[in-house]
This record gives structure tokens, C-alpha cells and sequence, in this order.
């Protein structure tokens, strides 16, 4: 009986401590499952405005088949597309190539710009910009293509902005 006695009250601090370790590792579990499942929305949101400013740039670089007058001063880029009143607001000269955009909070838009180089009279040259969104506000991706045309020959250049020119309304 004194045996029995003596090891009664160790199995209740073990059986406690084994208890804590579960519940410090299922919450650790639970904390990698949320930063993994945030990182995921993120990455999502910016492939998703990454895909509707490319939609947007490949429609308006093909809607560029109609001539547009040179605008702007020789070998300085337009820079048009670094103003908000660009594309918000009643004085916006930006297009919406489509109506609607799954999944995203606002249609994507682009702007054409002329861009008027000396030395170069034979040849034209414009700049496409693009912007698309995801559904969050702060998920917004630039593109930008030059396209130039010379003796019926049309190159086309593309990059990815990787700062947004400007803070518009919704952010």
C-alpha cells in the first residue's frame, strides 16, 4: 500500500505537461497554417491583377490600329500615365478594353499615348499602358508596351512597371 501512495500524484503533472505541449504545438500548426493561407491570397491577388493589365495591354496595343496623332515632344517620353486625372474622374482620356473582370474590384484600363521621337519621321511610335486589379484595393500591376512602326515593320516592347506612377482614389 505505501508503494501505491507514493506515485499517485506523479502522473497528473506529467499527464499536464504532455497536455501543454499538444496545444503549443497545434497552435503553432494553427499560426504556419494562417501566414501560409495569407501568402497564398496575396500571391493570388497579384496574379490576378497582373493577368487583367496583360488582357488589357494585348486588347488596347491591338485596338492601336488606328493612327494617332503625334503629341508629344521629340525624345521625351509621354508621360500622361503618371497623372490620376488620366484615368479618374470626368477628364480621364484611359479606356476600359472590357466591361467587367472576374474576381477583380474594377475593370482593367489602359492608356495610349503618341510618342513623337526626332530623327524619326518615317517611323511612329506609341506607348500602352496598362493597369489591372485584383478583388483588394492595394492589388493593382502595371504594364507597359512600346510599340513602333517603321517602313511596315512593328516591333513591340514590353515591361512591367514596377511602381504605381501614382495613389489613385480607392487606395
Amino acid at each position: 500500500m505505501k508503494q501505491r501512495s507514493k506515485s499517485r500524484g506523479a502522473v497528473l503533472p506529467i499527464v499536464l505537461l504532455l497536455a501543454a505541449t499538444m496545444l503549443v504545438t497545434a497552435s503553432a500548426w494553427l499560426q504556419t497554417s494562417l501566414v501560409a493561407a495569407r501568402t497564398t491570397m496575396a500571391a493570388r491577388e497579384r496574379i490576378q491583377a497582373f493577368d487583367a493589365a496583360d488582357s488589357a495591354l494585348l486588347r488596347c496595343s491591338r485596338m492601336l490600329s488606328a493612327a494617332l496623332p503625334g503629341t508629344g515632344s521629340p525624345n521625351q517620353e509621354p508621360a500622361r500615365w503618371r497623372l490620376s486625372a488620366s484615368f479618374e474622374g470626368a477628364s480621364a482620356v484611359a479606356i476600359a478594353p472590357f466591361i467587367a473582370w472576374p474576381y477583380a474590384m474594377r475593370a482593367p484600363q489602359c492608356l495610349i499615348e503618341a510618342w513623337t521621337r526626332s530623327g524619326q519621321s518615317s517611323s511612329a511610335s506609341y506607348l500602352v499602358r496598362a493597369r489591372g486589379f485584383g478583388a483588394q484595393p492595394q492589388s493593382e500591376a502595371w504594364l507597359q508596351m512600346r510599340i513602333d512602326s517603321a517602313d511596315g515593320i512593328v516591333t513591340q516592347h514590353w515591361r512591367r512597371v514596377v511602381a504605381k506612377p501614382f495613389w489613385g482614389a480607392l487606395q
